[in-house]
């Protein structure tokens, strides 16, 4: 992804922002670069319209989204594919979460913030109802530029929101065909706005005071920045969905067989591009000999190719070039500090951000850097106990997912009371959370503002409210006697 030119030019041009295919290399998308400011101005003066209409309507309107993407759902998994690498296939799945989103939103919204009326003395009432913010700013991310911020601007359009919208700049297309399907089912221009554009532009949007709140996806330091930025802001919603370090602890799993295959889902599914990806596999030391051995004739199975190869590849491309480099040196990191490798990560073609899926045995690496390896890298780690096992699990300033495979139910209720995550399985991956749960973490991971079914609860708040139709006020003590006269 290439920005053209950023910031002004004599010439009178358009700055652009040029997305290109990870997988080839080829332009598939240029866009102007926006001006956070003009963007922000507009969804402030749509919002009051929008917030004005009952919530039926704006729930219907976000049905008829729903329609217009499944209708459009062959063309939309495509774009996803080709500018994201990832898979066909899995992009079909993006574009039918995309769409099973407004049912469960609807849904959340009428369970979490419903409108509540109480008897109280003298028959008056006491009522709970929500209010919007008003104008919320999404940040989304590149590994799911689709579903990721949809799971924000769904909630915060039915709560009565108006939203800019900012895309990645490494995915702008798909967030473009993103607002263009809002837009067709009814959802007003203004209230709807895309910001194309840079990190800069994300910083400016950030800044805008104009803004009511800001729900952000994406990494643990880009987070940490935002939630200094909004120090001083406390008036201000904040909504962080952030990265993980995650734990996959397999322990005297009876079927190594599926084992091994939820510990290649966990660590490579999306070129280990999601955030709930297992990054470290936890083993009890001595006994993990079948385990890799059935972990390792999987990773030899794996199909790295472009997204629409035939057959269709488990694993695409990471995003760009960068991100490859970046994984790269991680991996050097390592070694150098005394990590020893059982797959390693190569890179296929190196003018391509093709990589393949690695798994190295960090044991004896006295300081492991604790940070999001984001990409297709599983990092082995034998211990001695179960004890143990949680001690390292719990080894990170990260708490996003955590997944235990095998076990007895007894050492399973020991986990999860003592494991230090939003998000925590058994003999399940640690991706692929249920939109109809809330989803989010500790620690580095957020900011306790759990997005999917309780995405909810921070697009709008509540106001609580004493009513009676008729007025009726007493003062039973403190006061003098009206009869009596008091000297002035």
């Amino acid at each position: 992804m290439v920005v053209a030119s950023h910031g002004s030019r004599s010439d009178g041009l358009t700055d652009r922002l040029i997305s290109t295919e990870p997988a080839t290399g080829a332009e598939i998308w240029a866009g102007d670069i926006g001006n956070a400011e003009v963007e922000v101005a507009a969804a402030r003066a749509a919002w009051p319209e929008w917030a004005a209409h009952s919530i039926s309507f704006r729930i219907e309107t976000m049905r008829r989204f729903a329609n217009e993407v499944r209708a459009r759902e062959q063309e939309f998994a495509d774009l996803i594919s080709r500018e994201t690498g990832k898979p066909y296939w899995e992009a079909r799945t993006e574009v039918g979460a995309v769409i099973g989103k407004v049912e469960i939103s609807a849904n959340a919204y009428l369970e979490r913030t419903p409108m509540r009326k109480v008897e109280a003395a003298l028959g008056s009432k006491v009522a709970v109802r929500h209010k919007p913010h008003g104008v919320l700013a999404v940040l989304g991310p590149y590994n799911f530029p689709a579903h990721l911020p949809n799971g924000h601007i769904v909630p915060a359009l039915i709560a009565g929101n108006a939203v800019v919208f900012k895309p990645s700049e490494k995915t702008p297309a798909v967030g473009s065909f993103l607002v263009d399907c809002f837009r067709a089912a009814g959802v007003p221009e203004g209230v709807i706005r895309v910001l194309i554009g840079g990190p800069e532009e994300g910083k400016a949007l950030a800044s805008q005071p104009g803004i009511d709140g800001l729900l952000f996806t994406g990494s643990a330091r880009a987070g940490m920045s935002l939630h200094r930025q909004f120090a001083d802001a406390p008036h201000k919603m904040l909504a962080l969905e952030l990265g993980g370090n995650n734990p996959l602890v397999v322990w005297q799993a009876a079927d190594i067989d599926s084992a091994a295959l939820i510990a290649v889902q966990s660590a490579y599914l999306s070129a280990g591009q999601r955030c709930t990806a297992a990054r470290r596999l936890i083993v009890e030391d001595g006994a993990e000999g079948p385990l890799l051995e059935a972990i390792t004739k999987l990773i030899d199975r794996i199909i790295v190719d472009h997204p629409h190869a035939d057959p269709q590849p488990f694993m695409g491309p990471v995003i760009d070039l960068a991100a490859a480099d970046h994984l790269q040196s991680q991996w050097v990191e390592l070694m150098i500090k005394g990590a020893k490798p059982i797959r390693r990560l190569d890179r296929p073609y190196e003018e391509r951000p093709y990589l393949t899926p690695a798994l190295i045995d960090v044991t004896d690496v006295a300081d492991r850097p604790d940070e999001e390896m984001f990409g297709p890298v599983l990092q082995l780690i034998r211990v001695k106990d179960f004890d143990a096992a949680i001690d390292e699990a719990n080894n990170t300033r990260f708490g996003l997912a955590a997944s235990l495979v095998g076990g007895t139910p007894a050492m399973y209720d020991k986990f999860w009371a003592n494991v230090r995550a939003g998000v925590i399985n058994w003999n399940k991956p640690t991706n692929g959370a249920p939109s109809s749960a809330p989803f989010g973490g500790i620690g580095l991971s957020g900011n306790h503002r759990p997005s999917a079914f309780y995405a909810a609860d921070y697009c709008a708040y509540p106001v609580t409210s004493s009513e009676s139709e008729i007025a009726r006020a007493a003062i039973p003590e403190g006061l003098r006697d009206a009869s009596v006269t008091v000297d002035q």
